[in-house]
């Protein structure tokens, strides 16, 4: 049977479960990605576990969220970060290094292998003709330490690609088209294979920016496959060795089909506050800005920044805009600085900042409030700026560039001016030193980890008990972020490694009194809450499922779940449960309490039960999807409990 590129990944990988769409499988994963903001939880989880040594082909850690030293509690942790991954034999990427996703596919990403990063945007790797995929931190620690990835079949959705972008349109806009299309759901259980002529005029990192913002579709991941363009990248980075040939077989099939004309594709941008709301450019043409801001992990190439630089080259922009420059690798920045970039960028009156995540992540770079944000980032989910009333659109670098020099949302295309023809650099810079390598094993375990005073350990956690007596704290809509739920930014990630600490900015954005009403339910049995469609998009960081549950969070009952949030509540305990009839969502209301006996034994036999509303003589048929091993988890307790039971079973 011919198959796609997806399933020859999963085939390759598959070491239990069946590939039919929906069914659980478990993957053996290759390589692993973690950063700073996630990935202090996951070094504690492997202290944990007693880890000795890394498992996987390749793990690394970067620094590349929390690089604001405005006290003691970042550069602690990034010290403890290094000292973690020369203990367990991981790669570690500084501070300044840049951005993780840019980073791993220049140095690590190999075609034919899986990717398990704890950060939802590692999903940009199947640019590579990988299977990359964003998890929690858990799944990534476990992974490291050589245990499968445990995720539902996807369908794989095929979109082909033809034609050539015009003019002043470029990857940005073809994410855009499909978000156009589908909003921020269509891509929830799949993953989006790109196929087609129109590959050869997508450069690797072209690639990148598309597979990037798959996680805007909340998909499982994105495939591309490893073909001459993707050996010229290795070639480029002096790891041609890495290179295999990985195509889809002629007459393979997908569950879903559709086509783009690129050269259709006009100009796209996403209205606040989310990154399926895409019109085109000029439907909001003239809009004034206060900022234009290029970089991320959504637009992390060297053309990305030297179009801009060409565009605004021997200009200035317009008066009061802050033109945000973020390089997203060392190696990047030093060749645009090499093709004097920069220098056309700083001239025209743009401000340079470190290669990181920055602004993307609310780290630096806030908008003045009532004022309009204009980003080549990948989201634009509410108070995500850092802050709090932000009016955030995304966009492409060409429309960031002339919007910047004209004051206001600018169709590029209306520039008095040729495209800029931009060309890599004919010898580009190749930094193999981006990475700390790991230890040799003995010299490893020599080493003690350097923990700072913000580190605190993870609080055990009960299993669960045999009734549920839980008042709902809070209702919510559709699309409530993990962003929403316990915010990013200098404020918050801070105390990433500190649970007690971060837990009192838990949903603040959506009901200040939560933290106090939160922690007042944890000696009475704890608390529910109830949302929409799609809840907890965006971000796969867990801490917005373990502050929650640090807090009495025991059931969350929605319309829909977004899946990487999904497996984080279940990790950590928390009952994930939808509405049978959905129109049951409007009978509940904040205050209620919802009773669910003998829990239990009813999630063991059936994936359909009834909870009760107290007092009111009511019921609410809900149901789970949660596996058998999932089910064993959420009976321990989480899915720490569960794999200490495991080890104390084996002696």
């Amino acid at each position: 049977m011919p198959l796609n590129i997806t399933q020859k990944l999963i085939k390759d990988h598959l070491v239990s479960g069946k590939m039919e769409p929906g069914e659980e499988i478990g993957l053996k994963i290759d390589q692993t990605l973690t950063q700073d903001a996630t990935g202090t939880l996951v070094m504690l989880e492997l202290e944990a576990m007693e880890l000795d040594r890394a498992k996987t082909e390749a793990s690394a850690q970067y620094v590349d969220h929390n690089l604001i030293q405005q006290d003691s509690k970042n550069p602690d942790d990034h010290l403890f970060l290094q000292s973690a991954t020369r203990r367990f034999g991981l790669y570690y990427s500084r501070p300044g290094n840049g951005v993780s996703h840019p980073v791993h596919m220049q140095r690590l990403a190999k075609p034919g292998k899986t990717l398990l990063g704890s950060d939802s945007h590692t999903c940009a790797n199947g640019s590579m003709g990988m299977l990359a995929m964003g998890a929690g931190g858990i799944d990534v620690a476990l992974a490291i330490a050589g245990e499968p990835f445990y995720v539902k079949m996807p369908q794989v959705w095929g979109v082909k690609l033809t034609g050539k972008l015009p003019d002043w349109v470029s990857a940005k806009d073809v994410i855009f088209e499909l978000l156009r299309r589908h909003d921020v759901k269509g891509g929830v259980g799949k993953v989006v294979e790109y196929f087609g002529p129109g590959l050869k005029n997508l450069s690797a990192m072209d690639r990148h920016v598309i597979a990037n913002m798959g996680a805007e579709l909340g998909a499982t991941g994105t495939v591309f496959p490893s073909d001459k363009e993707v050996k010229r990248f290795l070639k480029e980075q002096d790891r041609e060795d890495d290179w295999v040939e990985l195509e889809a077989d002629n007459g393979a099939e997908y569950d879903i089909l559709e086509e783009i004309d690129l050269s259709e594709v006009e100009p796209l941008i996403a209205k606040p506050s989310s990154p399926g709301n895409v019109v085109p450019v000029t439907e909001v043409a003239g809009t004034p800005i206060y900022q234009s801001y290029i970089g991320s992990s959504a637009n992390p190439g060297f053309r990305d920044f030297a179009v801009a630089a060409e565009t605004v080259s021997g200009k200035h922009i317009a008066d009061g805009i802050s033109f945000d420059i973020n390089p997203t690798s060392r190696q990047m920045l030093t060749d645009l600085v090499k093709e004097s970039h920069i220098a056309s960028l700083l001239q025209a009156g743009a401000r340079m900042h470190q290669a990181g995540c920055n602004g993307c992540i609310g780290m630096g770079q806030a908008p003045a409030t009532g004022r309009n944000s204009l980003r080549t980032t990948p989201r634009n989910f509410p108070g995500r700026s850092g802050t709090k009333e932000d009016s955030v659109y995304l966009c492409s670098p060409e429309t960031a560039a002339a919007s910047a020099l004209m004051g206001k949302i600018t169709d590029p295309r209306t520039l008095e001016m040729d495209y800029p023809k931009v060309k890599e650099p004919k010898h580009p810079t190749t930094d193999v030193d981006l990475l700390d390598s790991p230890l040799p094993l003995e010299e490893a375990r020599k080493i003690n980890l350097q923990k700072g005073p913000n580190i605190a350990s993870i609080p055990k956690m009960d299993p669960m008990p045999d009734k549920l007596e839980l008042p709902i704290l809070l209702k919510m809509g559709d699309n409530i972020s993990t962003d929403e739920i316990l915010a990013g930014g200098a404020r918050v990630l801070p105390y990433r490694s500190n649970l007690p600490e971060i837990s009192k900015f838990t949903f603040e954005i959506i009901d200040d009194t939560y933290y106090k009403r939160g922690k007042s339910t944890v000696d009475n049995g704890g608390h529910a809450v109830v949302g929409g469609f799609n809840y907890g998009q965006g971000s796969s960081r867990e801490h917005a499922a373990l502050a929650p549950r640090y807090l009495g969070l025991r059931v969350a009952l929605v319309k829909d779940f977004a899946r990487i949030h999904w497996q984080n509540l279940v990790n950590f305990g928390v009952l994930p449960l939808t509405f049978v009839h959905e129109t049951d969502y409007d009978t509940l209301k904040t205050g209620d309490t919802l009773i669910l006996s003998d829990v239990r034994k009813k999630i063991q036999e059936g994936n359909e039960f009834e909870a009760e509303i107290k007092d009111k003589n009511q019921k609410v048929p809900v149901r789970h999807n949660l596996s058998e091993r999932q089910i064993e988890i959420m009976l321990a307790g989480g899915i720490i409990n569960w794999v200490k039971n495991r080890q104390t079973a084996k002696g």
